[in-house]
């Protein structure tokens, strides 16, 4: 029997070839979008966060720091050595990466393990003591180790750095407040998809810790698959801060079924939700995760997460004044001050107000990024407003 053209195209064989001419079209933008003077951020955002990611460690050697606007002359400084002694983070950080066995490749010989772990240590002292403001975290560790496999320990430290006092700088504070108030973004974005598991998780009283090791480590603590990880790193760094709280959400959606056919009971819902499966579909998630960005930007659901933070603590007072440097929530409490000081917020139904301009949002956006980008939906958006939050490039030393 003849093979037809449509069973020869559809070829498991054939499907590796096209993956190789993507990969290698992908590479040579890559290539292009570093070697033009300026570098092509946008390009290398965009390669970040569409299917495959960078690809490989030597690229994420070259393209992360772009990612967080490092200057250039940072990048060849050699780390200064840490002072161990009297340092109030030692024992807590020493103790947390001897427990991190399991990041390591499997295999490796326990004598480049134990130098790794010595130089893990080194960077995340460095940091705190460059940077007093910054409390370590019990995860922080799983954060920087994946940088540390990456890109070592010298690019590692000014990676970490940057990321410290920008994307993870809520978790940093000396309490989590701010960190459960990102958290209190995970239910309004569930339910603007599927109210019916977030009312589930509602009765079940189950709460968002289930998801807090996802956030404070950026996935890495609970993810065994190294590939994986470095995948969701890719596209973290190349979006916005609070775009691990959208994967976040996603997964719950993916797994709504599990979740509607679970008891309805706070131990048994946590208890399911907290075991990430390994299987996950990663590039299908990550385009989801920024085409529900696009459609239920953080922006627009700040006043709810707002309203969980004052129901669950009081201090969302204190979290308003908190230190004016950029972080993650600083515009979007900016701008959900204008939103209600406006004066059709006061009389709009709250619903409506979020779901036509999203909408009518979508639908531009959908037909520019349908003739720029490959990734799905979100993608042209997502770079747009990383590029907005980015780190600002400092100019002089």
């Amino acid at each position: 029997m003849r093979t037809t053209r449509s069973d020869r195209s559809s070829s498991p064989m054939n499907g590796k070839q096209d993956w190789e001419t993507k990969r290698k079209r992908k590479i040579a933008d890559i290539t292009q979008a570093l070697s033009v003077d300026p570098v092509d951020v946008a390009t290398l955002r965009r390669m970040a966060i569409s299917e495959g990611g960078l690809l490989t460690d030597e690229i994420r050697c070259q393209v992360w720091p772009w990612l967080l606007n490092i200057p250039p002359h940072l990048l060849d400084q050699e780390p200064e050595k840490v002072e161990r002694e009297n340092n109030k983070d030692y024992n807590q950080v020493l103790l947390d990466v001897q427990r991190s066995l399991r990041r390591f490749p499997p295999g490796m010989p326990d004598e480049q393990r134990e130098g790794l772990q010595e130089e893990l240590i080194d960077i995340i002292l460095r940091v705190l003591q460059r940077n007093p403001q910054l409390h370590y975290y019990q995860g922080y560790h799983d954060i920087v180790v994946t940088f540390l496999l990456v890109v070592g320990e010298r690019l590692a430290t000014v990676l970490v750095e940057k990321l410290s006092t920008h994307h993870l700088r809520d978790f940093m504070d000396p309490t989590m407040d701010n960190t459960k108030h990102i958290l209190n973004y995970l239910m309004p974005i569930i339910e603007r998809v599927n109210p019916e598991v977030q009312d589930f998780m509602q009765q079940a009283e189950v709460g968002t810790v289930f998801a807090l090791s996802w956030l404070i480590t950026w996935f890495g603590h609970v993810l065994s698959d190294f590939r994986h990880v470095v995948r969701l790193y890719d596209f973290f760094l190349a979006c916005h801060p609070l775009m691990p709280i959208y994967f976040a959400a996603v997964i719950v959606l993916h797994r709504e079924e599990e979740v509607l056919e679970c008891e309805c009971d706070m131990a048994m819902v946590h208890h399911l939700l907290s075991q990430i499966p390994q299987d996950l579909p990663y590039e299908t998630l990550i385009s989801r995760a920024g085409d529900l960005f696009v459609q239920f930007p953080p922006s627009e659901l700040a006043k709810e997460a707002a309203a969980h933070e004052s129901m669950a603590t009081s201090t969302f007072k204190d979290f308003e004044l908190a230190s004016t440097q950029q972080r993650p929530d600083t515009v979007l409490r900016r701008r959900r001050r204008q939103k209600q000081g406006s004066p059709e917020s006061s009389t709009a139904n709250p619903v409506m107000t979020v779901a036509q301009p999203s909408t009518a949002r979508r639908f531009v956006r959908l037909a520019v990024m349908g003739l720029t980008v490959a990734l799905g939906a979100a993608a042209l958006a997502v770079v747009n407003t990383a590029l907005e939050w980015a780190p600002k490039l400092d100019l002089f030393p």
